[in-house]
């Protein structure tokens, strides 16, 4: 069964404590939650004081994943924060082993995330040493976009790589997964599903991630 995340960014944030409450009594396993920082991606989203509220409202996994420029900066206040996975764009950093390794030192699982645009052959020197790798299957930066199509070869091909190397790495897929497509990405080779309107948007969210995590 794959890992079902939903994303925090669709979340009703006057009703934050509900939503967290909610996440809590269903099949969700991880917690995803966007940082945005109006200059890798057009859009803020919230920092590391959001995190922890949100961190403290669960004992799930908080799968923290940076959409910002120099996450160096802010590695260690996310860890304090109660992160418990953290991923860096590939795009954002130009010493990404350092980035690597400065997450795995703080203790936590570390991820890279890429865009559309990026070729999955660009991870080749960095797989065997991050935990996970987020596939964005839209541009980032907004929620409730539509599924790029090409995704589904790039997971085959991740996986692929994945298989070869014997690794058993997360491959996480951010954007527009409704349970619709959720089959044929996960067919594909993802075990990590980020959902957001699919579940805070449904008529009863707690029924549409227990419908993801059948799949």
């Amino acid at each position: 069964m794959p890992i079902i995340a939903p994303s925090l960014l669709s979340a009703n944030f006057l009703q934050l404590e509900k939503d967290c409450n909610m996440l809590n009594e269903s099949q969700a396993d991880w917690f995803h939650l966007d940082v945005m920082d109006g200059r890798f991606v057009p859009n803020i989203s919230f920092g590391p004081m959001i995190v922890e509220f949100i961190s403290k409202a669960t004992t799930k996994v908080c799968d923290v994943h940076l959409m910002i420029e120099e996450p160096e900066k802010y590695a260690e206040q996310f860890k304090n924060a109660g992160a418990n996975i953290l991923t860096v764009h590939l795009e954002a950093c130009k010493h990404l082993h350092r980035n690597i390794q400065q997450i795995k030192s703080l203790g936590m699982k570390a991820g890279v995330a890429i865009n559309p645009h990026t070729p999955v052959s660009l991870l080749e020197d960095i797989l065997y040493d991050i935990d996970l790798v987020c596939l964005m299957s839209v541009n980032p930066g907004f929620g409730g976009q539509k599924f790029i199509p090409q995704t589904i070869e790039k997971i085959k091909q991740l996986k692929t790589m994945c298989v070869q190397k014997n690794l058993k790495t997360y491959i996480e897929i951010d954007g527009g997964v409704t349970l619709d497509n959720a089959d044929s990405i996960i067919k594909a080779g993802a075990n990590v599903l980020v959902a957001g309107n699919t579940v805070f948007k449904a008529s009863n969210p707690i029924n549409a991630i227990a419908e993801l995590k059948s799949k």
